[in-house]
């Protein structure tokens, strides 16, 4: 879906490393995350991304904290009981050193949570409902077989497959003013590659399509959102066209419906990469390694 990599790849079997570009990558086999010694990699104060999936609570990913060499640990997936669901932007202010477990919540929670914050602030967000028509994933099956989830049995490739999100109320996680005030619901539709949320809220003041667009549009480009947001406005623009995006959520200007207090946003959303951007802010965030920004960003107190 990314293209072909630009650059030379090698592998050095001895070392079990993959050579990048000249940069060395260390691969390292374990059925146990708690054995691995990083210092013998020369690795310290490590923080794990866990992109497996396979533990989302504290308990599972404490295993990694039994490694030696490893601090702390970056979950790429909604984290279960007490762990924080942190989306860049919103809440990142939130992580302290003291949290060594943290969740990077999930692709859909981290496309709409800005788009929702901005409008939250401007309007203000009575109630609404979240649609995802979301690519499919490799916890579908290719062909129809057994599978644990309901309807996720059936072919990826061949059909549309209702199912559920937990992004409404992981929302909330990251953006408590929202708690109690969003449902949600996800198709997964045969594409490998960007979704698109559909957001159908109630406001409590009034908005029409230019103004509330306009409002988005400089989010988009003078808010501290501005990293998280996109706008486009553009009669040609389908899915492949979104493919690499860095942003968390691209608003298409164009599809916005406002009928006074009733409103309805499509945000496209490169589920692959412009999460794993997202999770990147994560890391920097805890890593304490943002790059400076220069010359220095100012930041525009937005009216709607």
């Amino acid at each position: 879906m990314h293209g072909r990599f630009e650059g030379t790849v090698d592998v050095d079997e001895q070392n079990s490393q993959i050579i990048a570009n000249g940069i060395r990558i260390q691969v390292i086999y374990s059925d146990d995350p708690g054995t691995i010694d990083y210092t013998a990699y020369g690795i310290r104060d490590a923080i794990v991304v866990d992109n497996t999936g396979r533990w989302r609570d504290e308990a599972g990913l404490s295993r990694h904290l039994q490694s030696t060499g490893v601090a702390r640990v970056l979950l790429t997936a909604p984290g279960k009981g007490e762990l924080k669901n942190i989306v860049h932007g919103i809440n990142d202010s939130t992580i302290v050193p003291e949290d060594r477990i943290v969740s990077a919540a999930s692709c859909t929670t981290n496309a709409i949570t800005p788009v929702l914050a901005a409008v939250n602030e401007a309007y203000g967000i009575a109630r609404g409902h979240v649609e995802t028509v979301h690519s499919f994933t490799n916890d579908q099956n290719l062909i129809d077989n057994f599978h644990r989830g309901d309807r996720r049995g059936r072919s990826a490739v061949l059909n549309m497959v209702i199912t559920e999100t937990g992004a409404a109320k992981a929302v909330a996680r990251a953006l408590p003013e929202l708690a109690g005030k969003l449902t949600g619901s996800a198709i997964r539709v045969p594409t490998p590659d960007v979704s698109l949320a559909v957001l159908h809220l109630t406001l409590e003041n009034p908005a029409t399509k230019n103004e509330l667009n306009d409002y988005l549009r400089r989010a988009s480009l003078h808010s501290k959102l501005r990293q998280q947001i996109d706008y486009v406005e553009s009669p040609e623009v389908v899915s492949t066209d979104f493919v690499g995006s860095h942003r968390a959520g691209i608003v298409d200007g164009l599809a916005t419906i406002a009928n006074d207090r009733d409103v309805v946003l499509y945000v496209w959303y490169d589920n692959e990469y412009g999460y794993s951007c997202q999770v990147v802010r994560v890391l920097e965030v805890m890593a304490g390694s943002h790059p400076v920004v220069l010359p220095a960003r100012r930041e525009v107190t937005l009216h709607a």
